[in-house]
């Protein structure tokens, strides 16, 4: 079951003006006031994250405050070994490098993807659950916790371009744009931080190298110690993510970027029963199911943006796969 970390849920709490005590109650001035069911592991199941998180934007009397109030509550030490290996990396870019890789070891519920083809860095949020009307809010307050920590790692120098959000705007655009410090776009086709390449070279106030190196092989340990097939899948998913609106890419082509062989990849499917055209089904519905969910792009741009060239051939496709037209299932969703 995907779940995270119950440091996200800690935080939340805190900023709602609550304590969450070891055994998971939600404490308020007046006493206990919710319980949150939590693993051995100290982790939260998604559904049960969720479901807070949709509590306390319902008790909480600002959301778009809330977010902001959340963003400057989390810190990087929240994280454990990747929040050090974070803090001490020596640029922006091996932050992120960092984050991209290897966020799935604090929750398996989103992955975060960094692009540099352009002449823009897009650093952004993926989902892997499925769509949730609260994922906004959880998109919104983590993509504001990385700029409000990123800005205090960097320093002044740091500067972003823009923020995109898929879903619209619930709040007042104004006060987005005057915490990020740059124009934030909703109804986008990416929930994403923007900046100039550039930027990716400035260095961490605490950079390190040799910190940086020895507690990233610790996290490389960790990752080893994730079940057998998660790592890959999630990676392949990732990756499939993040280069379908440029169109299909070949298995040799993400198999390089993943560092192995075509041949390994195939194999490394096969031993769990999929194949390479499974997985790029897979991303495409789910990069599908969320953009008809929870952006108001175009059904044509959704066809281009999953790997399709033209509408009519995606549409036949997400029928075949989900069982009704995408017209549909955004109606459906907008009513759920």
């Amino acid at each position: 079951m995907p779940s995270v970390i119950a440091a996200f849920a800690r935080a939340m709490a805190t900023t709602a003006g609550l304590t969450m005590t070891s055994e998971g109650k939600l404490v308020s001035a007046d006493g206990a006031v919710r319980y949150v069911l939590r693993t051995e592991d100290d982790r939260i199941p998604d559904t049960a994250h969720f479901d807070l998180l949709t509590w306390i934007r319902s008790w909480y009397p600002d959301e778009t405050g809330l977010v902001f109030a959340y963003a400057q509550k989390i810190k990087p030490d929240d994280l454990g070994v990747l929040g050090l290996a974070v803090k001490t990396a020596p640029t922006l870019r091996n932050t992120l490098q960092l984050i991209e890789r290897y966020f799935r070891l604090v929750t398996d519920t989103a992955v975060y993807c960094l692009e540099t083809d352009g002449p823009l860095a897009v650093f952004s949020i993926a989902g892997q659950t499925s769509p949730q009307p609260i994922l906004h809010l959880r998109n919104e307050c983590a993509l504001a916790g990385f700029a409000h920590n990123l800005l205090s790692q960097i320093g002044p120098r740091l500067q972003f371009e823009a923020v995109t959000f898929r879903h619209p705007c619930r709040g007042e655009a104004e006060r987005y744009a005057a915490f990020f410090g740059c124009p934030v776009h909703f109804g986008a086709a990416k929930d994403a931080i923007v900046m100039r390449r550039p930027m990716l070279d400035l260095p961490n106030r605490l950079g390190d190298k040799g910190v940086c190196s020895f507690l990233t092989d610790h996290l490389d340990t960790e990752i080893d110690a994730l079940p057998a097939g998660s790592a890959l899948t999630r990676d392949l998913l990732n990756r499939l993510s993040k280069t379908l609106s440029s169109g299909v890419p070949s298995a040799a082509a993400i198999a390089q970027d993943l560092g192995m062989s075509e041949r390994t990849l195939y194999r490394r499917l096969a031993e769990e029963g999929l194949t390479y055209r499974d997985m790029l089904r897979e991303a495409q519905t789910k990069l599908a199911r969320e953009l008809l969910a929870g952006s108001s792009c175009s059904i044509a741009e959704i066809a281009f943006l999953t790997g399709f060239s033209e509408q009519s051939t995606f549409t036949r496709a997400f029928k075949r796969w989900v069982g009704q037209p995408p017209a549909q299932f955004r109606q459906q969703s907008a009513t759920a």
